[in-house]
């Protein structure tokens, strides 16, 4: 037993079964006993391990990704640099690190981080302390006066979704309800429903389908910024061009758990809809879907690997071999996770990606 889970336990009991998105928000982000609001989840401490605690190699092709469009769009004079759930800040100081090279690039910057976590946000600002950031609870209190030149790294797997299972030309929507033991699904009456009437299409009876209108409202938030005042949004994480099948899960101690079991104590996730996201942002216009392994070897990350390498001997070596496959490899993170970039209508396609 765990004290979130007896306090999820007395909420069902007394207003009913919750959805998949109550629950999530209520693991995650509880003031008290919250997953992301107690703890750094990262590392070989955490529960899990994101792509630029792998190897500087990510932020460094992902940053020469940013600058090239800040170039391609007329190299612009100011421009919010921001990250959404920026984890320890080692993602963007790899950013920093590397475009730091680019006149005018960091004299344009002003940098901004969308954060929730008090343990993360202490973290992000040690690391990042020589580049003044500003954060923010929410990515709709980004400036929207300026070009927006964006990351979002394993973002959008951790928004709250709702899962909903077709039945007949209705839906009956997956529930957290309680059992002798604990918690477990239960399903909801059917109904139709509106949002979902083009799911129709593609499934059958007994098939489930995930929705996550928190990524589709803040999409539309960085597209709306992007068209009107340019920029790009790298979004980056695992999923498909459209949601099928369960896929919300729990990771503790690097391993897989049940989500329902040790609430706030796993993380959870989803994989991501990028189809959703990407017609939410528009009027910005969209890339194809790239796996990030394709996306870093455009990049040029073989051959800084190889430039790193020189230098190296013994187990720093195995270890910086190994880090190249599990980032590019596709039966490791090289095809698992995409790459989707939001850009204006007349902008080319952003490095290491395709119209």
């Amino acid at each position: 037993m765990t004290a979130l889970l007896d306090l999820i336990r007395s909420r069902i009991d007394l207003t009913g079964p919750m959805p998949l998105s109550e629950y999530m928000t209520t693991c995650l982000l509880h003031p008290k006993h919250g997953y992301y609001t107690t703890r750094d989840p990262l590392g070989a401490k955490g529960d899990f391990t994101t792509a630029p605690e792998i190897s500087q190699m990510y932020g460094e092709m992902v940053g020469l990704c940013l600058a090239q469009s800040w170039l391609d769009q007329g190299s612009p004079a100011k421009i919010t640099l921001a990250e959404l759930g920026p984890g320890r800040g080692s993602l963007m100081a790899d950013i920093l690190r590397a475009t730091k090279g680019v006149p005018g690039f960091h004299d344009a910057v002003h940098l901004h981080l969308v954060e929730a976590s008090p343990a993360l946000q202490h973290a992000q600002a040690t690391r990042l302390a020589g580049y003044n950031p500003t954060w923010h609870a929410h990515a709709g209190e980004l400036p929207d006066d300026v070009p927006l030149y964006l990351v979002a790294n394993e973002f959008f797997d951790a928004l709250p979704i709702r899962q909903f299972q077709r039945d007949g030309e209705a839906w009956r929507e997956i529930l957290v309800t309680t059992s002798d033991t604990g918690l477990t699904r239960g399903l909801s009456d059917a109904a139709p429903i509106d949002a979902l009437a083009h799911r129709l299409e593609d499934t059958k009876d007994g098939d489930l389908v995930e929705t996550c209108a928190p990524a589709q409202a803040i999409a539309a938030q960085i597209g709306e910024r992007i068209a009107s005042q340019g920029g790009l949004a790298l979004i980056i994480d695992y999923g498909d061009w459209r949601s099928q099948g369960d896929t919300f899960q729990a990771l503790r101690r690097h391993e897989f758990a049940d989500p329902l079991d040790h609430p706030g104590q796993a993380d959870l996730t989803a994989h991501v809809d990028f189809e959703a996201i990407a017609l939410a942002a528009q009027p910005a216009k969209y890339t194809r879907l790239t796996g990030q392994g394709l996306f870093l070897e455009r990049l040029g990350i073989t051959a800084r690997a190889q430039a790193l390498a020189t230098r190296l001997s013994g187990t720093p070596l195995e270890n910086h071999i190994a880090a190249h496959r599990r980032l590019t490899h596709p039966e490791e993170m090289g095809t698992l996770f995409k790459v989707l970039g939001i850009t204006p209508e007349t902008a080319p396609a952003p490095a290491g990606l395709s119209a």
